[in-house]
């Protein structure tokens, strides 16, 4: 497709920019989070108030706790970048792909604009090799 005549983005395009957008926006506002979180904890440190060192102790396990939800996030989203290349290199190289139907990924949602073989029951990614043809 020709992007410079205002052609829409392939489906498979648009499905990998919109898991970057909503990862980025959930990774930034733990990130926004975080920095608020050790601004607070410096202002404790700072002031030596007995209180305050005591709440540090949350807000540094809440630090922590952000800190593994980011790493989730982007593990996650390598997970789904990696599903709908799979599925998109599966299809591409499949010499049967005659009747096209949505390709789910792990969450068993449907991944636009990526098809995959239907076939009389047999598993549509299954790799097929020479002694599989007669």
């Amino acid at each position: 497709m020709d992007r410079e005549r205002g052609d829409k983005a392939p489906p498979v395009d648009r499905r990998v920019s919109s898991i970057f957008n909503n990862v980025s926006r959930q990774v930034q506002f733990l990130l926004d989070h975080n920095r608020l979180l050790i601004n607070e904890i410096n202002q404790n440190h700072e002031a030596k108030i007995p209180e305050g060192l005591t709440r540090n102790v949350m807000l540094i396990r809440q630090l922590n706790s952000n800190i593994g939800k980011v790493v989730d996030l982007y593990a996650n989203l390598s997970s789904n970048f990696s599903n709908v290349f799979e599925n998109l290199q599966e299809v591409n190289s499949d010499p049967i792909n005659t009747t096209s139907r949505p390709v789910s990924n792990s969450s068993g949602r449907s991944v636009p604009g990526v098809a995959a073989t239907q076939s009389s029951g047999q598993n549509p990614h299954k790799k097929l090799r020479s002694t599989d043809f007669p």
